[in-house]
């Protein structure tokens, strides 16, 4: 089965469907590192130094909130959970938010306190509670990074404290952020400016502790939710930041850069370039219903078809261009069905046919082939239907 939509998109200049070629202008740049990437298709707009192995000071939290939220998402957790706080974690110096042992602090508070505090004594904290130790927790997250394609990434702790065997790449920094942007509330907490009397009355520190984002661009740049900044002495300054205007979402990444005003004048010199050149065409949202179709000797009869990711195409601002989007699903698909089997794919292509983007698509639940009472509930169903006729 072959359906089509037609899409009309107005654009800019040419579609971005035979890709730019990265690094189409030049900047004058003083940090080690830079990338620019597009959320939503995934393309890197703009790199510098992108593979090259360079310390991650405190943009190390964006791998522990991530799995965070990652246990957050699985249920292992609750926003309202207290996690305690061990004399090991309220041991960290550096950013914190000056816990104390015996201090239990909620899920949420802790996130926020790591996030926009960047609280070394925090991320400890949450590592432990977690995965049971700081140890334990650092293999989860090279396990993760692994999964997620990072190649040029060694994790040691859970908060970017200098260690020689910690390090990780600005593209690799970039993977790890597109992951933890897939949760809402990561942007809404990382939007947080200042609180004044952040856990007032909540930890041992009775008058709370004076909560100030580090990342000035969520208050001084349009469209700016997150993510973390980073620096140590060998680091130098660090940021993954994100902005969002429209439906283009872009993400800058700077690693080393000697100083705070660099470090923000380069952020936003890359997003600045981004939004006023490109814009991403929203197609289809991970788990949007895109069919139906029947199952044959399944246990259900049919089932939704989703899509298996989202799908975005980045196009340079300019003149219209007609797109339509191509169904490709049987009309019957055998049982049994996996969540994760490929059983169609939705293509977008341009008024020529030339293929630009495309997305799986997946069943919506598991499909178990049916047995034989299944079977035979059916064919007696069926036939005293017959027999009403």
């Amino acid at each position: 089965m072959m359906r089509k939509r037609f899409v009309c998109l107005l654009v800019v200049f040419l579609l971005l469907a035979t890709v730019m070629p990265v690094q189409a202008v030049e900047f004058d740049f003083q940090s080690e590192a830079q990338l620019l990437m597009d959320v939503g298709s995934k393309q890197v707009l703009y790199e510098h130094n992108a593979h090259e192995k360079l310390y991650p000071a405190s943009v190390t939290k964006i791998m522990t909130m991530l799995l965070a939220m990652e246990a957050l998402e699985a249920g292992k957790v609750t926003l309202t959970d207290m996690v305690p706080v061990s004399e090991k974690a309220a041991a960290h110096g550096g950013s914190q938010i000056f816990l104390s042992p015996g201090d239990q602090i909620s899920f949420e508070d802790l996130m926020i306190g790591i996030g926009v505090g960047s609280a070394n004594d925090g991320a400890w904290a949450m590592a432990e509670y977690l995965a049971g130790s700081a140890e334990a927790f650092v293999e989860q997250m090279n396990a993760k990074a692994k999964a997620l394609g990072m190649k040029n990434t060694n994790f040691v702790n859970p908060h970017g404290l200098h260690d020689e065997n910690h390090y990780t790449t600005a593209y690799d920094i970039a993977l790890m952020s597109l992951e933890l942007m897939r949760y809402p509330k990561v942007h809404e907490w990382l939007s947080i400016w200042m609180d004044e009397e952040f856990l007032k009355g909540k930890i041992r520190k009775e008058e709370g502790v004076y909560l100030s984002n580090s990342n000035n661009l969520v208050r001084f740049y349009e469209g700016a939710d997150g993510l973390k900044t980073g620096f140590t002495d060998q680091a130098g300054n660090c940021v993954s930041a994100t902005a969002k205007r429209g439906d283009t979402r872009l993400l800058a990444v700077i690693m080393k850069a000697p100083g705070r005003p660099t470090l923000f004048a380069e952020a936003r010199q890359l997003l600045d370039w981004g939004f006023a050149n490109f814009q991403s065409v929203p197609i289809v949202k991970k788990g949007e219903v895109l069919g139906q179709v029947a199952v044959d000797k399944g246990k259900l009869t049919q089932v939704d078809i989703l899509a298996a990711a989202d799908l975005a195409l980045l196009l340079p601002k300019g003149s219209g261009q007609d797109l339509t989007e191509e169904i490709n699903l049987a009309e019957r698909l055998p049982a049994p069905l996996s969540t994760e089997q490929s059983v169609g794919s939705l293509l977008v292509k341009s008024k020529d046919g030339e293929e630009l983007g495309s997305v799986a698509l997946v069943p919506a639940v598991e499909v178990e082939r049916a047995n034989f009472i299944t079977f035979f509930k059916r064919y007696v169903n069926a036939w005293l239907r017959f027999g009403k006729r």
